[in-house]
């Protein structure tokens, strides 16, 4: 069974232990990259090699669509999956324009977070 390598980027402490806690406890998942911020999710994108990437949309440090832009810059055909709270239409825009894969909208359940990682790879 192949493996993944893992980037989870969240700036709220509590959700993002428990996306390590989920991503964590399904086998093909390796959580290798935890990121507070954007800046921080960039400068892990350019010493993990990764095979896919949760991002925040509204984090420090520039946004989720900052960060998918310069990541995939990094590491061109990244699989990016975008988490956020906010599902209007021009957010949505923004991150599918930054190259990301699916758009996940918190509160989704976890099997639906795990299966649109798995969809990504």
């Amino acid at each position: 069974m192949p493996r993944y390598r893992v980037l989870i980027a969240e700036d709220e402490l509590l959700l993002r232990d428990a996306l390590v806690e989920l991503l964590g406890s399904d086998p093909q998942l390796d959580v290798v990259a935890v990121a507070a911020d954007a800046a921080e999710a960039i400068e892990l994108a350019t010493t993990q090699r990764l095979d896919v990437a949760l991002l925040d949309v509204k984090m420090p440090g520039g946004g989720g669509a900052h960060a998918a832009t310069e990541m995939r810059a990094l590491q061109p055909g990244l699989p990016i999956v975008a988490y956020s709270a906010y599902q209007d239409r021009s957010t949505v825009l923004d991150m599918l324009r930054a190259g990301v894969m699916s758009f996940v909208v918190k509160g989704t359940p976890p099997e639906e977070i795990l299966r649109s990682i798995h969809l990504a790879l």
